[in-house]
């Protein structure tokens, strides 16, 4: 019988595409644990698994001993709780750090392979640079407790001599189809289309930063088909561990992203600027881009998607239609 994967997170964004690309290699042997809901279910429809696990149940199986007798090959654990304003930081720790610790350390105990998600919101304001360098993570200063959560696994794997073992991918702006789910987390690329269809024009926030005119913000954003390409690498690349970037290392303006999905309408571009909510000026990213000389110097060679390109398949193949990524074989 093939080895056991798991995926945590397994039915929401990038972890929904995790099953589908693993799929597409042949493999469905496949338990994919997650918290769903009445709207994220729907990602999983298509997929290929042999059993879906409620993610406290799924931790207490795994504390408990249940999974010792499973050959498992690797754990993708995509799991967490990615709101950047949920209110309890004691959820915070508990969910994204103390989870991913527990986690961590079955899968070494195990010898399983562990490919677990960090985030650029690592990086905060990006004044340290967004080189993925595990020397220097002491240096970087995260601008909200989701951002911290993950940054103090990523130290805590790091002072623990673990990241020569595991993988942890610092995701940047990922957006595609199978975020329907994530209300205000969606990406602006969702947001973008939505406000054009109800109100026929897309509101950016202006600016209070000098350098950047309004809507001229720059966000490195990524497809999730590329976003999946550069996670998988790592799944049939075994001999790699560290941190790593997931991105395109080419930033676009807010005002490009949707002058883009105004085209994939057939429209030109009618944006309204409105001033920014005062709860969310201090932990505003102005500029983030993913630096990937890292990933390339492993041997990562495939083409990353063109921005408009994305865009359009996005807006045009899948959210206009409501399609996921299992609706299509490409």
């Amino acid at each position: 019988m093939k080895k056991l994967i798991i995926v945590t997170g397994g039915a929401g964004f990038i972890g929904s595409g995790i099953v589908w690309k693993l799929n597409k290699l042949g493999e469905d042997n496949i338990i994919v644990v997650d918290e769903i809901d009445n709207i994220k279910w729907k990602n999983l429809l298509g997929l290929k698994f042999v059993d879906y696990v409620e993610k406290d149940d799924f931790l207490n199986d795994v504390i408990n001993g249940k999974y010792d007798k499973f050959e498992i090959d690797t754990i993708f654990h995509m799991g967490a709780c990615s709101s950047t304003t949920h209110p309890d930081a004691k959820y915070y720790i508990k969910n994204n750090y103390e989870y991913t610790k527990i986690l961590c350390k079955y899968a070494l105990n195990k010898n399983i392979r562990f490919i677990y998600a960090s985030s650029a919101a690592t990086y905060g304001d990006g004044s340290q640079g967004f080189f993925d360098n595990e020397d220097e993570l002491e240096k970087l200063r995260p601008l909200n407790m989701y951002g911290y959560s993950k940054h103090l696994f990523d130290l805590w794997a790091k002072h623990n001599g673990l990241l020569t073992k595991i993988v942890g991918l610092k995701y940047f702006n990922v957006y595609g189809p199978n975020e329907y789910h994530k209300g205000d987390m969606r990406s602006f690329v969702a947001k973008a289309y939505e406000q054009i269809k109800s109100i026929g024009k897309v509101r950016l926030f202006k600016s209070y930063n000098p350098e950047y005119k309004d809507g001229e913000q720059l966000r490195d954003f990524i497809y999730i088909k590329d976003a999946l390409n550069m996670t998988i690498f790592f799944y049939k690349n075994k001999n790699l561990s560290g941190i790593y970037n997931i991105g395109t290392g080419q930033p676009h303006s807010f005002n490009q992203l949707v002058t883009a999905v105004f085209r994939s309408l057939g429209l030109q571009p009618n944006i309204e600027y409105i001033d920014m909510p005062q709860e969310i000026k201090n932990q505003y990213q102005y500029y983030t881009k993913a630096e990937l000389r890292k990933l390339f110097s492993c041997g990562y060679n495939l083409p990353i998607t063109d921005f408009e390109t994305a865009i359009s398949e996005y807006v045009i193949k899948y959210i206009s239609k409501n399609k996921y990524l299992a609706d299509y074989d490409d």
